[in-house]
């Protein structure tokens, strides 16, 4: 299968990618795990503004994953998988503001409930919030929902495929984002008087993590035409972006450690998206079903 954007959707790429270079995404997911939102609401308005929260309505999976690709690539926090492609889908409208939503037993915690504007338990508003629960990843703060879930068929597996998709393309992006920082990390620190990067081991560690988001991506893109099954993207992409934390870490030291480098932003968000909208074990045991091995 050969996967190429058209010129609509490489220019949406390119623009997007423009807005959020020069937008300050780590300082405003610094501020998002602090609990200060005013930087990230102001980057999710513009966002909007580019019309992100309607692609699940208004355009196809390719253009959900090409903008989450994006999100992941520059750590952008808020409840985004949640606004802008599983609620669309199981409204059937796209939604205004802030949303987030809990879907039992795969997103048993709503993202960020503190500044959503609405909270819902499946397609059903929440009939309360509850305490926070600590994440792994700051920057996601998840909260106990009160309420149940309607049954809404069809419509909601639609809703939760595209959410899949879209915390695909995050951990792709977010893959590639931690590659291209250790690639550029490895050229410069210097050890024994030479580049580390022109070390046998590394060269090798960090080709294993391109081959692997090589891999990953076309399934990804598979997955967005509706060629492949969301949940082969999933896997392949979490483990892409999970290996490219492993070597990102180990290349970068003992700073790659620390809260303070912002390497850490990229690793601990990795690390939670693998598991969320549904874990590995999950995905696979889906899999196996469809392909009768189970």
């Amino acid at each position: 299968m050969r996967f190429e954007l058209d010129e609509d959707q490489r220019d949406f790429a390119a623009a997007l990618e423009s807005l959020l270079a020069g937008a300050g995404t780590v300082s405003a997911a610094r501020a998002w795990a602090e609990g200060d939102h005013a930087p990230g609401l102001g980057l999710w308005k513009r966002l909007a503004d580019l019309g992100v929260l309607s692609l699940a309505i208004d355009a196809s999976p390719v253009e959900v994953a090409i903008a989450f690709e994006a999100l992941g690539r520059h750590a952008v926090p808020g409840p985004w998988v949640e606004s802008a492609a599983y609620l669309p889908i199981a409204l059937g409208r796209e939604v205004e503001g802030v949303a987030t939503v809990a879907l039992p037993p795969h997103v048993p915690y709503a993202l960020d409930a503190d500044v959503a504007d609405q909270v819902y338990v499946g397609a059903s508003l929440a009939t309360g919030v509850g305490e926070r629960v600590t994440s792994v990843d700051r920057t996601r703060r998840l909260f106990r929902v009160e309420g149940a879930a309607s049954d809404s068929g069809e419509s909601d597996r639609e809703a939760i495929d595209l959410a899949v998709l879209a915390t695909a393309a995050q951990l792709l992006g977010a893959g590639e984002r931690v590659l291209a920082d250790s690639v550029d990390y490895v050229k410069q620190r210097t050890q024994f008087g030479r580049p580390i990067g022109s070390y046998q081991a590394i060269k090798h560690a960090l080709a294993d993590v391109r081959i692997a988001l090589d891999f990953a991506r076309p399934l990804v893109h598979g997955a967005a035409l509706g060629e492949i099954d969301v949940s082969a993207a999933k896997l392949a992409a979490g483990d892409a972006a999970y290996l490219a934390s492993r070597v990102g870490l180990q290349v970068h030291g003992a700073i790659g450690y620390t809260a303070e480098f912002d390497l850490s932003l990229w690793l601990t968000k990795i690390r939670a998206l693998v598991t969320a909208w549904g874990t590995p074990d999950f995905h696979r045991g889906r899999l196996a079903q469809q392909l009768g091995l189970d």
